[in-house]
């Protein structure tokens, strides 16, 4: 494994900016630490949660016609690779797979996937790249680089940049895979706002786990001590944004220490924990292009709940 997580530092630094700042808020990639990528498992299997399976339909019912647009002897790098059910659906059809470069942030769920994406498939280069992808990567060296590079990035992660952190990320992304490379892009749609808020507030309360399993994380690695007790968890839809806010609001007034330093909460304040931002296909389009990217092919389901993109690097002077 390449190991280039953020390191303890990284995360007290973030943590120090975001509670510092007049609206409280977390960078949303420390939501997964073993514990909390275990919860993420179990919310993609829930009732409410729509995007997996619908996400999964749409792979089962196209992943031909995309595996032949990605091409033969293709090197993927996917992002968030988590435990990879849908990676091995698209493994399975693309043609003679030059290599796989998984990049996740959560150490032990990497390590277990990849291993087991090793064991089963052995004539495949598996090369985990434990970072944070949203920085620009440098890739494992590789036996065999393969035809072409493509980035696959399913699910709705997109979502949790702002519009213009998603550009940047889309952009560093066409510089990876270069000319001629691609990228098979998930993308969350616009819909019932009672639809996305039902996603994340489940009756079962494993969201609201995965939220304040943040804290948990904060007392454990950084000596915080923050009291999950006194936090609740409330996601709802911005509508002016267009996105999910998902948040930890204090139940009492409260003072935690953080590294020597006091953070004071209110009643009723928030810590902000993520962003979904839910797009419109033109929006979408209008993403891409704005990130030197070409949309070429796309695939919804039939209620329109979500979205699968084929992506392109355009050539200069499109």
């Amino acid at each position: 494994m390449y190991d280039l997580a953020p390191s303890t530092e990284d995360f007290l630094s973030d943590v120090i900016r975001g509670l510092s700042m007049p609206r409280k808020q977390l960078p949303c990639k420390y939501l997964y630490d073993e514990a909390g990528s275990r919860l993420f498992d179990r919310i993609c299997e829930l009732p409410e949660y729509y995007p997996t399976r619908t996400e999964l339909a749409i792979l089962n019912r196209h992943v031909a016609e995309m595996a032949r647009l990605l091409g033969p002897r293709c090197l993927v790098v996917e992002y968030g690779s988590g435990a990879g059910v849908k990676t091995r659906v698209l493994l399975d059809h693309l043609a003679e797979p030059a290599a796989y470069v998984p990049v996740e942030i959560a150490r032990e769920q990497l390590n277990e996937s990849a291993r087991a994406l090793a064991r089963d498939y052995p004539r495949l280069e598996v090369r985990p790249l434990c970072a944070d992808f949203t920085r620009p990567l440098r890739l494992p060296e590789l036996v065999n680089p393969g035809a072409r590079r493509v980035v696959y990035f399913p699910g709705s992660t997109i979502g949790n940049f702002t519009p213009d952190e998603a550009r940047v990320l889309l952009e560093q992304s066409a510089k990876l895979v270069g000319a001629g490379g691609a990228m098979l892009l998930g993308a969350d749609l616009k819909k019932d706002p009672q639809v996305l808020e039902d996603a994340y507030n489940d009756r079962e309360g494993v969201t609201a786990a995965f939220n304040l399993n943040l804290l948990t994380r904060m007392n454990r690695e950084l000596s915080t001590r923050f009291v999950p007790e006194n936090f609740w968890h409330h996601a709802l839809y911005n509508p002016r944004e267009g996105r999910i806010e998902m948040h930890l609001v204090s139940r009492v007034e409260q003072r935690v220490a953080v590294d020597g330093r006091e953070v004071t909460l209110a009643e009723g304040e928030s810590i902000c924990t993520e962003y979904s931002y839910k797009y419109s296909l033109r929006e979408l389009r209008e993403l891409a292009e704005a990130a030197g990217f070409a949309i070429e092919r796309s695939w919804t389901d039939d209620r329109k709940y979500f979205s699968v993109h084929y992506l392109v690097v355009r050539e200069r002077g499109e």
